[in-house]
């Protein structure tokens, strides 16, 4: 039976071979041949996961508790939705991923795996029917949590835990292996230095380094992502209007993108922060995306110049096609790729935003970004909170343009291996 299945699919596999590669197929078999490129990706893959998986590996709710003579209880899951502990949005979405994401994704693998072997079309039509099912299902789970919010009495366990062992109560808890919260402070860890307990010693505030640099991973790359969809969206909108009409239109947008440009970027930033009383990290995402939509704009703009009166547009054109179809399928696909290698490297520019701003005191303060660390480090003069946030950034933002070159390279077909 075997030997007929594997004497089925090797004539399909032989076809899948001859069939014509997308477009995006290509490419991404030239970035897989640059391998430090390709390093960097596994790495942004790693950071992404570290920011899923975060309460699994910090956390002062355990995952089993049962004090003597009571039943068993789960704190560490019921955490992962309680307002009270998670206030943040950010890290809401994240749980979510953890928990319903990780549940969604074992189909979707399935669907991938099962069809390997299949032509590239029908491959890729079922691998899409399965991606678009598992976001939709992970935005209804998502939805879900949002509606139906639970809202616990504050505890601490480890020091619940320690008054019933002081009273003579035996408790049996099982804590993820840095059992601290990025929030709460302990009075008596207060600027405790590198240890066995603490890897990267407390703050100022008693509050475990290594716990709040694992979370400041959420944020970082929330804003990143998040911030520069919110800006490429924008400017590839306006840039594609301004580069197909033309004329005035054109005229006008060009103005406009001047008097953005013309302005400090930073300096503007922090002025309109300044404004915002209660700043959240959605409120700094739209910051970066209201100053840093002009550049994939002006990409935009110049492809659709280039793009415009070529044939297949006319075509189009002349079978009668709507300008809002020309606009956005047929010439935007063709026009997207610089737009698609900027992105990479603006995710690194939000990043770095994002840290001056709460290095300077200007960011979220609920959240425990690493540009917050690294201020706390400032007033404290403590060289592990400055030097850990800031390899933290170094690192991330490494990553991000080794990547962004990769795609570079890779969508220049004079670089094609």
């Amino acid at each position: 039976m075997a030997d007929l299945e594997s004497a089925v699919d090797a004539p399909v596999a032989a076809d899948a071979r001859q069939e014509d590669p997308s477009y995006g197929e290509i490419v991404w078999g030239q970035f897989r041949k640059r391998r430090l490129a390709m390093a960097c990706l596994y790495g942004l893959v790693g950071l992404f996961l570290l920011a899923v998986y975060a309460p699994v590996l910090a956390s002062n709710k355990p995952f089993i508790w049962q004090p003597a003579g009571e039943p068993v209880q789960f704190p560490w899951f019921i955490s992962l939705f309680d307002r009270t502990f998670f206030e943040n949005q950010v890290d809401l979405f994240f749980n979510t991923l953890l928990v319903f994401g990780t549940i969604i994704a074992i189909p979707v693998a399935v669907v991938f795996v099962r069809t390997r072997n299949r032509l590239r079309r029908p491959r890729r039509a079922a691998r899409s029917r399965a991606l678009v099912a598992g976001i939709g299902a992970f935005l209804l789970c998502f939805a879900a949590v949002q509606a139906f919010p639970v809202q616990k009495q504050k505890e601490v366990f480890p020091r619940i835990q320690a008054q019933l062992e002081a009273a003579g109560t035996e408790v049996r808890a099982v804590y993820p292996p840095l059992p601290y919260s990025f929030r709460d402070g302990d009075i008596d860890q207060i600027g405790q230095p590198i240890s066995r307990a603490h890897l990267l010693g407390t703050d100022n505030a008693g509050r475990d380094v290594l716990t709040r640099l694992l979370f400041g991973t959420r944020i970082s790359l929330t804003i990143g992502v998040f911030a520069v969809a919110l800006y490429i969206t924008l400017g590839t909108i306006i840039g594609s209007i301004a580069g197909y009409y033309g004329g005035r239109v054109d005229a006008l947008i060009q103005r406009i993108i001047e008097v953005v440009i013309c302005v400090p970027s930073l300096f503007l930033i922090l002025t309109v922060a300044a404004f915002i009383e209660n700043r959240s990290i959605f409120h700094i995402m739209v910051i970066i995306a209201a100053v840093a939509w002009t550049s994939p704009a002006r990409l935009i703009r110049a492809e659709f110049l280039r793009l415009r009166n070529l044939d297949f547009v006319s075509a189009a054109r002349a079978v009668g096609y709507r300008e809002r179809t020309i606009i956005f399928k047929e010439i935007l696909p063709n026009a997207i790729a610089p737009v698609l290698v900027a992105a990479t490297f603006g995710v690194a520019r939000a990043i770095l935003i994002e840290s001056t701003m709460s290095f300077l005191g200007l960011g979220d303060i609920t959240v425990p970004s690493w540009g917050q660390i690294l201020n706390t480090g400032r007033t404290t003069s403590d060289w592990v909170l400055i030097l850990a946030p800031g390899f933290a950034i170094f690192v991330t933002v490494s990553l991000l343009n080794l990547v962004g070159e990769g795609f570079r390279d890779a969508l220049d077909p004079k670089l094609r291996k």
